[in-house]
């Protein structure tokens, strides 16, 4: 088992844009040891999906795993463990909805974010086979985020008002979601 350091916002690896993996070397040793890596990272971590430049891997290999059951996100629908080889998100529609994101990458913070709620992702998956699937709702926002990284974006980029943009610990303490309401609202009003 091999835990990854999780690089935090400030490293440069996460504003560099991730190389295409060479398809060809799916399925190699390296590749094989770099989906265990981040296995084992995210499994650690506790979170729903891990990029390969957040372990210092400038390239487009992603992971998530939405285990069914509720977790800090609440009752979500289940994502198997998958592997995401040089992904391509294509906006299926303009429905739009906003969630409050957190990151590995920036932990202790959480962001009011509003995206695409219907989406299709073309991939390689672990054994370099060409796949295509479509997901809606939160779990688009996951994907979307973790395929953020890939193109050396973080949630906090994609933040309307700095107002929406709160501790973690402060976010729970005092039921920011709810208090913050109406400035939710206006910035999904504005995007839309």
């Amino acid at each position: 088992m091999t835990v990854r350091e999780i690089i935090r916002m400030g490293h440069p690896t996460l504003r560099e844009a991730a190389e295409p993996y060479p398809v060809e070397s799916i399925g190699s040793p390296a590749f094989d040891q770099l989906v265990e890596d981040l296995t084992d990272t995210l499994a650690a971590s506790g979170g729903i999906g891990l990029a390969a430049p957040q372990i210092n891997e400038r390239v487009q290999v992603a992971l998530v795993h939405i285990p069914g059951g509720p977790h800090r996100y609440g009752d979500l629908e289940t994502v198997p463990l998958t592997v995401y080889v040089n992904p391509v998100i294509r906006v299926l529609d303009d429905s739009r909805q906003g969630y409050w994101e957190g990151c590995l990458s920036v932990p202790g913070l959480r962001g009011f974010v509003v995206r695409p709620q219907r989406i299709a992702i073309d991939y390689y998956d672990r054994g370099g086979k060409p796949q295509h699937t479509e997901v809606t709702g939160f779990t688009a926002t996951v994907f979307q985020h973790e395929f953020d990284h890939l193109q050396a974006k973080l949630y906090i980029d994609h933040i309307e008002d700095s107002r929406l943009l709160v501790f973690e610990d402060q976010f729970l303490e005092h039921d920011v979601d709810e208090r913050t309401r109406f400035l939710q609202e206006e910035v999904t009003r504005r995007i839309l």
